[in-house]
């Protein structure tokens, strides 16, 4: 009898256990987006410190045989090589033409045309495009704006729309691409369509909000969730929660619950998100608060799917399984939390925040299909893996068109250098002869404008550039310890001189000065380490008003740089200590200072706030940081100091 109580224990024993493991397991496995899909590129976002931060979970990790989403009736059987020709785009890239609105245009639409007209896409001549774009209007149902008469069945045509429109339907369509906001699971033609977010009637153009994060770590009185509801307002529950708060049949909740339906932010660890596609709005307000978004089962595609690897922000979860979520939630590690609402903030502040970003993001999509490459923010993990021991010196040379020899022999003694370019962008010729060099010393014939300095040219074949004019004067030392410091914050630039941008209560404006004080917000790039991605970012990524600002006010090339790297990064450069000579050589110019020509004060006095106004915010930071080698001024035998020709007069 007590044996046969045993085997019944043990017995009732293992099935607790096995429904714990298949109740738990599956949960894991669903609790992430869905794996990318096969042939679409998943490399944008990643942290500089994914190797401390693992990702929630590896796409490897999930079972291949995942369900698939139904395909899109009538145009459903569109795909990029069936119904887009691509040898439209050969030669000139992606050009994008907008159809003329034809009734009423919203303030949305103006914001879209201001962004796509801004970008780099955009040309007025139809025959010149091998996009055509027709943006959806905001008509109530049945009222359809008519197809154009270069229609063609809607082949290189793109119908983009920020708010879900009701006339587009995939037999109106043909071959058009659709990029519309939370587009339904059984109507998105994956890697074809573009699948947007769903954005407020009065987000930006540009600037934006900044994430909300300020502390990655949830706090001992943070909530652990937040819910969603259709008015709009969150309803929170603390860390004591021991139920679903979204589920009315759970037996109880000891946790405190808090609704606020004026508020538009939540402020939890996670934030449940249900399927309904009213529901997607919540969606960037979780993005923008640092809330890690848990979408429990979704009916909407979500936005930029194709390539952002969602699994690095955001959770996935069966509605069904409500206990289970809950459970796996609070029993998370803190480092998979820190990982997930830092891409939080990151995908924000990239992709979500403007109108613009969302556009330009769409329009880098259909380019990347074009040309199979991909140039989007800075990440040197995935870039160049490691930055390498060595830099190019990229030497601009304008007129008169003297080669600086002297400039050439100090960066060919540097033990880091791997080839000096000269960028020789004056109308007199070259010199037939090269000085011997050390290292490989190339000249190449640059364009005569000052932004073709940042050009990503072929040949640049280190992440490191030293980028130097030919009025430049460096020591080899000089050199070698400000490239040591740009291996330790390779997404940083790294200076010699510097500027420092203010505030100017009289006037109401921006202004910028090259008096040495004890701040700084910008180094010149006469003499700067930075990563090469920047000349990608600034050939690629700027507006093509701030490209002839810099044109037409050299002195503004700098501060432009300058704005570039301060937006990416959130973070000010780093200046690094020079000799005295440098600064009497080159001396830095700015506005009212000796060095500026009349004829240049007014674009340059003026240029920082149109760059504030072409950004839509000061992207600058300033710091009152200089890094000094190790015994630097110390009273200490020179023969001890690594950089002794630092403190030579």
């Amino acid at each position: 009898m007590q044996s046969w109580r045993r085997k019944s224990l043990w017995l009732a024993m293992s099935a607790s256990w096995l429904l714990v493991l298949l109740g738990v397991f599956p949960l894991l496995r669903l609790a992430v987006p869905s794996r990318p899909r096969a042939g679409t590129s998943q490399g944008w976002p990643r942290w500089l410190d994914a190797e401390l931060l693992q990702s929630f979970s590896q796409p490897a990790e999930f079972p291949e045989d995942g369900p698939q989403p139904p395909r899109a009736p009538g145009g459903g059987s569109c795909t990029w090589e069936a119904c887009f020709d691509a040898s439209k785009c050969r030669g000139g890239g992606l050009k994008v033409f907008v159809y003329p609105a034809t009734g009423p245009v919203s303030e949305t639409h103006r914001r879209i045309l201001a962004s796509i007209e801004g970008s780099r896409y955009h040309t007025f001549s139809a025959a010149e495009a091998c996009l055509l774009l027709l943006l959806s209007p905001d008509t109530p149902a049945g009222q359809c704006t008519p197809v154009p008469l270069q229609w063609d069945g809607g082949r290189n045509h793109l119908v983009l729309g920020l708010h879900p429109a009701p006339c587009l339907r995939p037999f109106q369509l043909g071959q058009a691409m659709v990029a519309q906001a939370r587009p339904t699971v059984d109507t998105f033609r994956a890697g074809f369509d573009v699948a947007l977010p769903l954005l407020p009637e009065a987000h930006p153009l540009r600037g934006g909000a900044p994430g909300q994060l300020r502390q990655h770590s949830p706090h001992p009185g943070m909530a652990l969730l937040a819910l969603a509801e259709e008015r709009g307002g969150w309803h929170t529950a603390g860390t004591n929660s021991s139920a679903c708060p979204w589920d009315g049949h759970c037996e109880q909740d000891h946790g405190p619950k808090q609704t606020h339906p004026g508020a538009t932010l939540p402020n939890a660890t996670f934030c449940l998100i249900p399927g309904r596609s009213s529901d997607a709005l919540h969606f960037l307000q979780a993005l923008q608060a640092g809330c890690i978004p848990v979408l429990l089962s979704p009916r909407w595609e979500l936005p930029f799917s194709e390539v952002i690897d969602w699994t690095k922000a955001a959770i996935v979860a069966d509605e069904r399984l409500s206990l289970q979520v809950l459970t796996a939630l609070q029993e998370m590690p803190l480092t998979r939390v820190l990982a997930l609402r830092q891409q939080t903030q990151f995908l924000w502040d990239a992709y979500f925040s403007t109108v613009e970003k969302v556009i330009h993001t769409t329009l880098e999509i259909i380019q990347d299909r074009i040309s199979g490459a991909s140039a989007h923010p800075f990440y040197h993990l995935q870039q160049g893996s490691r930055p390498l021991g060595k830099f190019s010196a990229l030497i601009w040379v304008e007129a008169p068109g003297q080669l600086p020899v002297k400039l050439i022999q100090a960066m060919a003694g540097s033990q880091h250098c791997a080839q000096i370019l000269v960028l020789w962008s004056s109308e007199k010729p070259p010199p037939p002869r090269l000085p011997e060099t050390a290292v490989p010393l190339t000249v190449i014939d640059g364009p005569r404008k000052v932004s073709g300095r940042f050009f990503p040219y072929s040949a640049i074949n280190t992440d490191a550039i030293l980028s130097l004019d030919a009025h430049s004067s460096l020591s080899t030392s000089e050199v070698d310890f400000a490239f040591v410091v740009w291996q330790s914050f390779p997404e940083r630039m790294v200076g010699f001189l510097t500027w420092n941008h203010f505030w100017d209560e009289a006037r109401g404006s921006w202004g910028y000065t090259a008096e040495r004080a004890n701040e700084f917000s910008m180094v010149l790039t006469s003499a700067a380490f930075y990563h090469r991605y920047y000349h990608t970012l600034f050939t690629h990524s700027l507006p093509k008003a701030l490209w002839t600002l810099a044109d037409e006010a050299p002195t503004c090339v700098d501060v432009l740089m300058n704005f570039l790297v301060a937006a990416v990064t959130k973070l000010p450069p780093i200046k690094v200590p020079h000799a005295t000579r440098h600064g009497e050589t080159s001396p830095p110019l700015a506005p009212g200072g000796p060095g500026l020509r009349q004829e240049q004060q007014p674009a340059a006095q003026d240029c920082i706030n149109q760059m504030v106004a072409g950004f839509g915010h000061m992207p600058l930071v300033s710091s009152r940081l200089r890094l000094d080698p190790v015994l630097f001024k110390d009273p200490v035998s020179m023969l001890r100091k690594k950089y002794r020709s630092l403190e030579k007069p």
